[in-house]
């Protein structure tokens, strides 16, 4: 049999591997980076200097290992489910100075446990984060930082502490020496994302862990390192509000919803947790509304919003028309707008149409869709809605307005805010229960045309 080789050459800057010396890496492109390493799998060595591996029956698994621990910030554990599950890694994803590095420090003085809080900081020096911390009034001794992103001696510092919470900001800066000494590489990212999140499952810890974006707004680096861990969240800012508000978004959760939001207000003592969404979402107004502007009840997970829709008609610039919507999918604005042209004869194929939601929330609920008809329709004919009267229903190809989950909270939501009308589509049961709303307030319809007509009078 032959020799298994003891050494290969790494490229120092990519992590790219060749069984023999080359002067340029036909990887990155690279000259001069190839270098000598030694051979090693440190799985295999960890596996021959202990125990055999051995699986055990799912029914003796104790149900108490996933015992979650309470963030103390009630925004951010309404996003991961009910609070950080142990043994679990989250990647926290968002633009610079979005806030992700004031979450992390904010979740690491609040959270409920007595257990030892690790800040793993590999973009700023001990001195500012301290300086961060003294501003957002944190204080004890329970959080240890660290200030490096060389990956041995983060492990030799996680061996030492033995902490109950991780905080790593970012993968983007961290680097093992056998891969080279440049961090931010594919290879560098996924190995030492991997024995960071290893060392937390084996000793029952949680993980934090910030990545930087692209200018698509997705996390850099590789796909595969979403797929690592638990929990992949989004930290996003409004558009308005002079960019001081944060939505806090899951797109991947193995422990909770991908539906929740949490939302936040960016101040001097850092991130707030705001309380009534409605005075974000919300233009209170006296007197009439002015055409073009529309109030939906949508849900974003288990809450209960009302948004403030806004349409804009003007005649198209060029030869099609164009749909502006940042904060509701084109597709759907498109997909209403030939509804309303098919089954009201409403033209707008000859139409640019601007459409807007007021704080800057982005919507994906189809409960918008029939508020979303109704806009449209009132900035083509300059027709006013009625005041305090709010609207949720999906809209059909058909023209029909199919029915929707959870009613009667938004109903109960609207009620509470002042609203003297709801228009929705008729409830899953005929009969009044919790989901099924009946009162003087609310009315049922079956199809847009009869929507159209109640609210602008038509006969």
């Amino acid at each position: 049999m032959k020799k298994q080789k003891a050494f290969i050459f790494r490229c120092s800057s990519c992590g790219h591997e060749e069984p023999k010396w080359l002067g340029r890496c036909p990887e990155c492109g690279e000259w001069n980076t190839l270098a000598e390493t030694s051979v090693s799998n440190p799985g295999r060595e960890k596996q021959r200097d202990g125990a055999p591996p051995v699986s055990i029956p799912l029914s003796s698994v104790d149900p108490m290992e996933g015992l979650r621990i309470k963030s103390g910030i009630p925004e951010l554990d309404r996003v991961l489910g009910g609070g950080v599950m142990k043994r679990s890694a989250i990647l926290v994803g968002g633009e610079p100075g979005i806030g992700k590095s004031t979450l992390l420090l904010q979740a690491a003085a609040a959270a409920e446990t007595k257990g030892r809080v690790l800040f793993i900081s590999g973009e700023e020096s001990a001195g500012q984060v301290k300086m961060r911390a003294e501003r957002l009034g944190i204080t004890g001794d329970r959080i240890e930082i660290f200030c490096s992103g060389n990956l041995d001696d983060i492990l030799v510092i996680l061996e030492a502490v033995k902490p109950v919470l991780i905080m790593a900001d970012s993968a983007q800066t961290l680097f093992s020496a056998e891969l080279g000494v440049i961090p931010g590489a594919l290879n560098q990212m996924k190995y030492c994302s991997w024995e960071l999140i290893s060392w937390a499952k084996e000793h029952d810890a949680a993980l934090f862990l910030t990545a930087h974006v692209t200018k698509d707004g997705v996390i850099s680096g590789p796909k595969s390192l979403e797929h690592m861990v638990d929990t992949v969240l989004y930290f996003e800012d409004s558009s308005t509000n002079d960019g001081d508000t944060r939505f806090l978004r899951a797109t991947k959760n193995r422990f909770g919803s991908v539906d929740e939001i949490g939302i936040f207000s960016m101040g001097a003592k850092g991130l707030q947790a705001v309380e009534d969404p409605s005075l974000l979402f919300m233009v209170h107004r006296d007197g009439e509304l002015p055409p073009g502007i529309a109030t939906a009840a949508v849900l974003e997970g288990s809450r209960t919003l009302l948004i403030e829709l806004q349409a804009l008609t003007v005649p198209a610039k060029g030869a099609m028309s164009r749909v502006f919507s940042g904060h509701i999918d084109g597709a759907r604005v498109s997909r209403v707008a030939a509804v309303l042209e098919k089954h009201l004869g409403l033209r707008l194929s000859d139409q640019d149409l601007y459409v807007n939601v007021a704080g800057g929330i982005r919507i994906n609920e189809v409960g918008v869709e029939l508020a979303l008809a109704c806009v449209l329709y009132s900035a083509r004919t300059g027709l006013p809605l009625p005041a305090k009267t709010a609207i949720a229903g999906e809209l059909s190809l058909a023209g029909e307005v199919r029915p929707i989950r959870r009613l009667s909270a938004r109903v109960k939501t609207a009620k509470n805010l002042g609203f003297t009308a709801f228009l929705a589509p008729p409830a899953l049961s005929e009969e009044p229960s919790e989901e099924n709303p009946a009162s003087e307030e609310f009315s049922s319809f079956q199809n847009i045309k009869a929507v159209i007509k109640t609210l602008f009078s038509i006969k």
